[in-house]
């Protein structure tokens, strides 16, 4: 009986506990960030309804391009939560006010008694909130006339 030995030479035994490493990670970061895709394929198939519809305001062809751009970056675990930069960018622009002004402006940006009117589509959105100031009444007295 013979025994067959082979030899590897130290470079292929690297490259391929590289190559299984490098697979291993790639599954790992694929499972840990990615969008199950239950719920990717139901909003890609939202956003497709949208643009069919012509609801979504975009060239159908740019809305399904950007739809199917979209699944796909779902399933690699590329898409974020656009709303956290919104939160911070509203929280730094509402940084260079002070006082009740400061809180007013956080109070707008997380949309609390606030009104919103407008649309993307028609140039823009507007928020406003409405402060009632209340003052004490200013009582004026008459001058004593002279004698």
């Amino acid at each position: 009986m013979h025994t067959i030995l082979s030899r590897q030479h130290p470079m292929q035994r690297l490259t391929g506990l590289w190559f299984a490493s490098a697979m291993l990670g790639l599954s790992a970061a694929a499972s840990a960030g990615t969008v199950a895709p239950s719920d990717a394929q139901a909003r890609y198939e939202q956003e497709r309804a949208r643009c069919l519809s012509g609801e979504s305001g975009q060239a159908q062809s740019t809305c399904l391009k950007e739809a199917g751009a979209a699944l796909d970056a779902a399933r690699r675990g590329q898409l974020n939560d656009g709303n956290a930069n919104y939160r911070q960018n509203a929280k730094e622009r509402c940084n260079a006010l002070s006082g009740d002004e400061m809180r007013d402006c956080l109070a707008r940006a997380k949309g609390q008694s606030t009104s919103v009117s407008g649309s993307v589509k028609g140039g823009g959105i507007l928020r406003e909130s409405v402060t009632t100031e209340t003052r004490p009444a200013i009582v004026i007295t008459p001058a004593a006339s002279a004698p």
